[in-house]
């Protein structure tokens, strides 16, 4: 490294004209043009990673999903094993007692499901993790989920819960409590795609899916070319 030698306060100042201030307008011009060089070196990045433009956010690469266990809302044991299936899942977590983001998720997503082709249909499925153990009970998740569409409602024990949350990076807690059976769940409102072979490829955030067409193209480019 090459040491700047600091200036002697004997040294001698050499003066001359000032140099002219740059216009503003060209300050800005190039502040856009370096935003814009960024933001196409970020796209063209992703894209080298993930060559399918995905509307939702891509892993890249593509992780193994989380197993879990619980009563399912028919009250059957449920096992989610990813890649044993041979379904392609999207996966959310929510609660029977949600105002709105979780009702809207589940009819947005069957409207996904319902314009699949019949054979690609079968091939997919919804999934709802309830982060409200303690009051969705499976004969609630099942009148729940069914009442949106064709989902399956999934109740995990409250320690297990907390593992299977953390593996997917999800959060919740309970808010506005008024009494014991009287509070709301904030909760991370994202939905997981999962492909055939049990790996993440996608997530959108609640706020994506009423763009039911652009999920769908996602949903379908996954049930086409699962992960290797």
């Amino acid at each position: 490294m090459t040491e700047v030698p600091t200036p002697s306060a004997s040294a001698e100042l050499t003066t001359g004209p000032a140099p002219l201030a740059r216009p503003w307008y060209v300050s800005a011009l190039l502040a856009v043009c370096a935003v814009t060089l960024l933001l196409a070196g970020a796209w063209g990045f992703a894209r080298l990673r993930s060559p399918y433009p995905f509307y939702g956010t891509a892993y890249t690469p593509a992780r193994e999903a989380g197993a879990f266990r619980g009563t399912d809302h028919t009250g059957r044991p449920f096992a989610f094993s990813p890649g044993q299936s041979g379904k392609t899942t999207a996966l959310f977590f929510g609660f029977t007692h949600c105002p709105n983001i979780c009702p809207l998720s589940l009819a947005y997503l069957d409207k996904v499901r319902q314009a699949l082709p019949p054979e690609q249909r079968r091939e997919f499925e919804v999934v709802m993790v309830s982060v409200d153990p303690e009051r969705d009970t499976p004969e609630r998740l099942g009148a729940y989920v069914t009442y949106f569409g064709q989902a399956r409602g999934v109740n995990v024990p409250p320690r297990a819960l907390a593992g299977v949350a953390r593996a997917y990076g999800v959060g919740y807690q309970k808010a506005e409590v008024k009494g014991a059976d009287n509070y709301q769940i904030n909760h991370t409102t994202a939905t997981y795609l999962i492909d055939a072979r049990g790996r993440l490829r996608v997530l959108w955030d609640y706020t994506q899916l009423p763009q039911v067409d652009r999920v769908l193209r996602d949903v379908q480019y996954v049930l086409e070319h699962p992960s290797s």
